[in-house]
């Protein structure tokens, strides 16, 4: 007997409901995680650093540093050289969570983010939320030079990655759900909800997403502002006076210009940040001593240059407001880039948005200064260029116009930015692609030869080397053979129907000069003179394509799908054709198959936790 249908199952959500309802959960448990994780920020900068400036150096001192006028400094006296202690201390702190969890805290740890969402099925542990915010506080609250954005997304994908492994849903789905709690910590950050939904659909997403995920990450991304705002106000990460702009046919051109600057001076942030990282990886001292050494040297800077310290927010306020000093702005452009790489780089926690807006403000703060010096009547001050700057460095280093778009407008409200910033970002961000293929997010990808716009699946097949999958047993023909000799390999032979072809002399004896198949004699099969008289040589594949052992089992599918062949013939290299091998399609998909299966267990296994 057939079951009746349920009366109520029509009135049951459909899986798009579904997932906005759980996109929403996601975004109202990321909006309290932000909150959270502002907190213990904020705890540690009033308690560690600006109690530890008050005990070294008193109200004043504390004042005077919060000033960030650094020619102030010499009023201390002896006791500024006292600065580094308090980074040094933080770093000290850090210490017993670097032991227990190696490989969770230090560093910057978007890119192994990345790597779990969109090449590793998006397991996130639920203590990385804890250790993420602990870790980033104790870098960025003793004055470390780092941001709270990247880790605060990454909180957020981190709930969103519970969630989705709460419901056991399929891999595609988790990625939704982990980019809505991305969405949701960002927009929360920032108070500013669109942007926090770009930034997970050009960075988190990879710009891969459909209006089925759309829909869930504006979801999680309004509902976790809404949190914010009813905790914090509607005040955003830092204010941005009203702009203007006093000559549209002057200053235009001069965005655009800005725009060329911005992508050169992100390359150089970028490839910076990668050098200072790999010298201290290289650095013969203990790993937790680096985190050390990193946090006297931005102390040492900070004495001069207390702006470097911290997210540098409160500078960055300065600059907007037209009270940066020019060759001050000029000289933090670098400092900025040289300190958050040490920061990081040496085994401090904390992400690189913060210092990309810092810079870029410096950036466009020393361009509109110049130039409002050259033509006052003409050009608005600094702080409109350091405004646009903002955006467009964010855009250039991270390659995500659109988010850098919608930070400065949902932050400023003002229409009048838009088009300048939408100038200077796409231009930034196009002279930064095409000077440098990598974003500062996916700089490891390509040194290991991935490219994480193509997904898990190529990432795996780009991975694997045909030598892994090839037949090395393989029977040749000699090209000056008969096809009737050819036909009794054929009938001997169980499962291959290519046959490399050697030459008998010359140069080339002993190597590949073509490739014969069953295709190729099927002409000639009835004929009984032809077969006595034609040599396998005449008959053969002359131009042949081959694959070296070192070849990606990628370049090997292309090469089938593109040629409609089922064998390609391996050779020792592309200019020696000596066989050492035969590569079947179904080779390389059963060691396909296979690797994924072993690497699904180890994932499942390892002792080493996700982070």
């Amino acid at each position: 007997m057939l079951d009746k249908p349920n009366r109520f199952s029509k009135y049951a959500p459909g899986e798009g409901t579904l997932t906005l309802v759980i996109a929403a959960f996601i975004g109202l448990s990321a909006g309290l995680a932000n909150i959270m994780f502002r907190t213990v920020v904020d705890f540690f900068h009033h308690a560690v650093f600006e109690g530890g400036l008050v005990a070294m150096w008193g109200e004043e001192g504390l004042a005077i540093f919060q000033s960030g006028e650094s020619f102030l400094f010499p009023e201390l006296g002896f006791k500024v050289l006292l600065l580094p202690l308090i980074p040094i201390f933080g770093m000290i702190l850090l210490i017993p969570l670097s032991y227990f969890f190696p490989g969770q805290v230090n560093g910057y740890g978007f890119t192994k983010f990345l790597r779990k969402v969109n090449l590793e099925g998006g397991r996130i542990k639920f203590r990385n939320i804890f250790l993420k915010t602990i870790s980033t506080s104790l870098t960025i609250g003793t004055g470390g030079s780092a941001g709270v954005e990247g880790p605060i997304a990454m909180v957020g994908g981190a709930v969103g990655s519970q969630v989705g492994q709460f419901f056991r849903v399929s891999g595609d789905r988790m990625k939704v759900y982990i980019a809505a709690g991305c969405a949701g910590g960002i927009g929360a950050m920032f108070n500013a909800p669109m942007t926090g939904v770009f930034f997970a659909s050009e960075i988190v997403l990879l710009g891969t997403y459909q209006m089925s995920s759309f829909s869930a990450l504006v979801v999680s991304s309004a509902l976790a502002t809404v949190v914010s705002r009813a905790y914090y106000g509607e005040t955003p990460a830092f204010p941005i006076p009203d702009y203007n702009i006093v000559n549209p046919l002057v200053e235009i051109p001069l965005y655009v210009g800005l725009g060329i600057i911005i992508g050169i001076v992100a390359v150089m942030h970028i490839r910076l940040f990668y050098r200072l990282r790999d010298k201290f990886d290289i650095m013969p001292v203990h790993p937790f001593i680096k985190p050390l050494i990193g946090a006297f040297i931005i102390g040492m800077v900070g004495i001069l240059f207390p702006q470097v310290m911290g997210d540098g927010y409160f500078y960055i306020e300065q600059v907007l407001n037209d009270r940066g000093v020019l060759w001050v702005m000029f000289v933090l452009i670098f400092l900025k880039m040289a300190m958050t790489g040490v920061t990081l780089g040496s085994g401090g926690a904390g992400g690189v948005f913060a210092p990309a807006l810092f810079i870029g403000a410096m950036v466009g703060g020393v361009y509109g200064a110049f130039f409002h010096m050259l033509m006052p009547d003409q050009v608005a001050g600094s702080g409109a260029f350091a405004a646009v700057g903002i955006g467009a460095f964010l855009g250039a280093t991270t390659h995500s116009p659109l988010t850098a778009i919608f930070l400065l407008f949902e932050m400023t409200g003002n229409y009048k930015i838009i088009v300048p910033v939408m100038l200077a970002s796409i231009i930034g961000t196009v002279v930064a692609k095409h000077l440098n293929h990598d974003s500062i997010d996916t700089v490891d990808f390509s040194r290991e030869g991935i490219d994480i716009q193509e997904g898990r699946e190529t990432s795996v097949m780009r991975s694997l080397k045909v030598g892994l999958a090839m037949q090395e047993d393989v029977a040749f023909i000699s090209e000056r053979a008969n096809v009737n000799q050819l036909l009794k390999i054929f009938s001997m032979a169980s499962d291959s129907f290519y046959f490399p072809v050697l030459a008998e002399s010359g140069d080339k004896a002993g190597q590949m000069v073509g490739i014969i198949s069953l295709q190729d004699v099927k002409s000639i099969i009835h004929d009984e003179e032809l077969r006595l008289c034609a040599t396998v040589g005449n008959i053969c594949t002359r131009n042949v394509v081959v694959l070296t052992p070192d070849d990606s089992f990628y370049d090997a599918m292309t090469m089938f799908v593109k040629k409609g062949i089922e064998e390609i013939p391996v050779v020792e290299s592309q200019e020696n054709h000596w066989v050492v091998g035969m590569l079947k399609r179904t080779d390389v998909l059963t060691a396909y198959n296979r690797e994924v299966l072993k690497r699904g267990i180890s994932e499942k296994t390892a002792s080493i936790p996700l982070t």
